[in-house]
């Protein structure tokens, strides 16, 4: 039973088809230039889930039964010899869930769900100014593996896009 002071832990699950609007409505409320590269979504809105991206490719957060985060696993790119890597494309968790250990959840469940699927290496893309995620990722193992130097435009200002890695 956790302590009074102790937030649970959320519960992480690979997600359904039925999931989807809920997963829509959570990515479109934790829309922020702090990490987005697209404009922010308007309706009509897109489907969540595509054919790159499959309810089986995210993880989930569960919180009191309902999705506060997910995180979505792809390939980083279509070639057979790179199929041993694994990419984390997707990651966000509700305001409401912040600071609860959520986002840290969910980065090690894709470490242990990407050994799973027999990857070697899990890789991802940050953007430069988002210092909040580097540090969480960096706490987690993956490090700094190359840098695109102000490869976006966003809001009036030239951003770096960070690679970052780490083996399995």
């Amino acid at each position: 039973m956790p302590q009074p002071h102790q937030s649970p832990s959320p519960n992480i699950r690979i997600a359904l088809p039925d999931d989807e609007e809920e997963l829509s409505l959570l990515d479109r409320r934790t829309w922020s230039p702090l990490h987005a590269v697209h404009p922010q979504p308007r309706p009509p809105y897109p489907p969540f889930f595509d054919e790159r991206h499959a309810p089986g490719d995210h993880l989930v957060a569960e919180l009191d039964r309902r999705i506060v985060g997910y995180v979505r696993l792809g390939f980083p790119t279509s070639l057979a010899c790179n199929a041993h890597v694994r990419q984390i494309q997707g990651l966000a968790v509700a305001d409401e869930a912040r600071g609860r250990g959520v986002g840290r959840t969910l980065i090690r469940a894709a470490v242990e769900e990407s050994r799973r699927r027999g990857a070697r290496r899990l890789t991802l893309r940050v953007l430069g100014h988002n210092t909040p995620a580097r540090k969480l990722y960096e706490a987690e193992g993956f490090v700094v593996e190359g840098v695109l130097p102000e490869e976006f435009f966003l809001g009036g200002e030239y951003v770096d896009d960070v690679i970052m890695g780490r083996r399995l």
